[in-house]
């Protein structure tokens, strides 16, 4: 399939599984009368694969060491596009942000690194399923930046355009997306 037949397909899925209008408060607190949850999308198996191919072609040339960012919505991202990168023979590891690190155990805040792994000096890109303001992906990144990584871009699937763009911008932090919400509020 093209990249602008999967873009469309994928657009689709987002558009059925995804998608809604409605009165919602947002996790910044903000009131909307649209919504995207990708995380239906993100778990079905064509939406998975389409947001990995589509992910992975945008990152091909930026020689990333990591992807990862802020559970949950991180998660499945980043573990689909690190298993399409091994298969495309061009690996890139994977990991993900605690909201707040564990009381137990290792109380780590960066998960998915094997004992004696760092991201110290390693470039990584933070992936999120949807940004409003960006403050989801800012605290990925500070915990990322924290473990001596560098930080190439926040890429995320849709973007709802409301201070994202700015406050990157602001943060000194490279920013694209794949949707923007206004692709979805014109239908």
């Amino acid at each position: 399939m093209s990249k602008s037949a999967s873009r469309a397909r994928l657009a689709d899925i987002i558009r059925a599984r995804s998608f809604g209008r409605g009165e919602i408060t947002l996790a910044s607190g903000r009131k909307s009368d649209f919504y995207f949850n990708l995380k239906p999308t993100m778990l079905d198996p064509e939406g998975a694969a389409l947001l990995a191919e589509l992910t992975y072609e945008a990152l091909r040339d930026e020689q990333v060491d990591y992807v990862g960012g802020l559970e949950m919505g991180a998660v499945p991202l980043a573990g689909a596009i690190a298993q399409l990168s091994w298969l495309k023979n061009h690996p890139i590891a994977a990991f993900f942000v605690r909201k707040k690190p564990k009381e137990h155990g290792a109380k780590l805040s960066v998960e998915g690194l094997a004992k004696g792994e760092s991201l110290a000096g390693k470039r990584c890109v933070i992936v999120e399923d949807v940004t409003t303001t960006g403050g989801s992906a800012i605290k990925a990144v500070e915990a990322v930046k924290e473990s001596g990584a560098e930080i190439i871009l926040v890429l995320t699937m849709v973007d709802r355009e409301e201070g994202a763009t700015a406050a990157f911008a602001e943060a000194g932090l490279p920013f694209r997306s794949l949707y923007k919400a206004s692709e979805f509020l014109k239908t």
